[in-house]
């Protein structure tokens, strides 16, 4: 399987099954298992059924007690579990909460260790290693200018800054962001562009820097349409909402357990009708032991400036007793462009596209993770799934994909109808009159 980004803007959980080994004093190792249950109690909730049989099952984790949680809280059938079994990907849609929600999950197995995932998944977040990649860099512990120097905005973004007004922006923006735009920078001089794309990393940057300080207090109120969007809402909403890996999750927030990493990053992918600028907050949660979850990545969208409300994305990596480990992964995203006219149609465009491309991901991570196992090298994988390297972005970063990157190629055609429709009574101010 491919690689998913443990840093990056998705959390990654990885669950790697070891190859069935007979464990030596199994009695004294679930004893054990249970002592280092209590002290990261992130796991418990979800895995207390497993636990509890693995102190009377020699200390070992079967597949079917993972497939009856898998059963209970992502919604996967005994008919795809059989098709897990055949080596087949297996990826599904889950319940919504709302209308603007597309939310997908996805399961494979293959033959690797927690170590090698994480290896590659660090990787991932701060190297450009694809064409779809245009940017990319992280936030330092004491975020600086200087973090930003690589990222650009695009000259259509630029223009369109130009007429954007609270309520009626192509940007998304907070409302003391656009007045910023309005009246810190001289549309009429010849250098406006250098002083938007300044503008913009420096108004980024204090951004980034309040929500270091504060957390989800400081998160962004998207004002660039009627309706505003407050992304702290946003995320309370997606991570409520019930799900296998979500509730291990929220269980680690409401314990208050310490990530083993963090970090802020920032990306520009190159995506349909207009590129992304996307920050996100990535944090890992770590446990050393032979079977069950040993890592948990999630990756929060604190801001994007087109197309994302929010953006949830959580991966695990399971061991348990047997020859093979599993990828789980779980991803809602909230975009801007599924209501109004031609809904139905969107949505099935976009949750078409979401499945597909999961499963290009899922099955490129799970032979790029396995190559070296085949006696092939990394690039030897990637060149033989070529033709997902170019559809999917590469798909080894959750950041670049957010489940339905690639499906909102096509919502996104019929933008300019609703941009219509939503304007409509709306005065736009030229910067001279604001």
């Amino acid at each position: 399987m491919r690689y998913f980004d443990a840093q990056h803007p998705s959390l990654v959980v990885a669950q790697v099954m070891r190859g069935g080994m007979a464990l030596p004093n199994s009695r004294n190792k679930s004893i054990h298992m249970v002592t280092r249950a209590r002290h990261l109690q992130v796991f418990v909730l979800v895995y207390g059924l497993i636990l509890a049989a693995a102190a009377t099952t020699n200390g070992q984790t079967s597949l079917a007690e993972l497939q009856k949680v898998l059963s209970e809280k992502a919604a996967f059938a005994d008919t795809d579990f059989a098709a897990l079994e055949r080596g087949e990907t297996i990826v599904k849609l889950a319940p919504i909460r709302d209308e603007r929600e597309i939310a997908v999950s996805g399961l494979v197995n293959l033959h690797a260790s927690a170590e090698e995932f994480l290896r590659s998944y660090r990787e991932s977040l701060t190297h450009r290693n694809n064409a779809a990649v245009l940017e990319i860099g992280s936030f330092s512990a004491v975020p600086a200018l200087s973090d930003l120097q690589y990222l650009t905005l695009e000259a259509g973004d630029i223009e369109d800054l130009k007429e954007c007004a609270i309520g009626n922006c192509r940007i998304k923006l907070s409302a003391a962001m656009i007045q910023r735009f309005a009246h810190e920078v001289n549309w009429q001089a010849p250098d406006y562009a250098q002083q938007a794309t300044q503008l913009f990393k420096t108004m980024l940057l204090d951004y980034v820097r309040d929500y270091r300080a504060r957390g989800a207090a400081a998160l962004i109120e998207y004002n660039d349409k009627p309706d505003a969007v407050r992304l702290a809402e946003e995320q309370r909403q997606l991570t409520g909402t019930s799900g296998y890996l979500n509730d291990v999750f929220a269980h680690a927030l409401s314990t208050q357990t310490k990530p083993a990493e963090e970090l802020l990053v920032w990306s520009k992918i190159k995506f349909g009708l207009k590129p992304v600028i996307a920050v996100n907050h990535v944090t890992i949660y770590k446990r050393d032991r032979e079977l069950g979850p040993q890592v948990l990545a999630v990756s929060k969208q604190i801001y994007a400036n087109h197309y994302f409300d929010s953006s949830l994305a959580l991966t695990a990596f399971v061991t348990v007793a047997g020859p093979t480990s599993y990828l789980v992964y779980e991803n809602r995203s909230r975009a801007d462009g599924l209501d109004g006219p031609f809904s139905k149609f969107k949505r099935k465009l976009v949750e078409n596209k979401a499945l597909e491309g999961l499963k290009g991901i899922l099955e490129h991570s799970k032979l790029t993770l396995e190559a070296p196992l085949l006696g092939r090298d990394s690039a030897t994988a990637s060149a033989n799934a070529g033709v997902w390297k170019q559809r999917l972005f590469g798909g080894i970063r959750p950041l670049l994909w957010f489940v339905i990157i690639s499906g909102l190629i096509a919502l996104f055609l019929l933008r300019n109808y609703e941009g219509k429709t939503r304007t409509a009574g709306v005065k736009q101010l030229k910067p001279e009159e604001r």
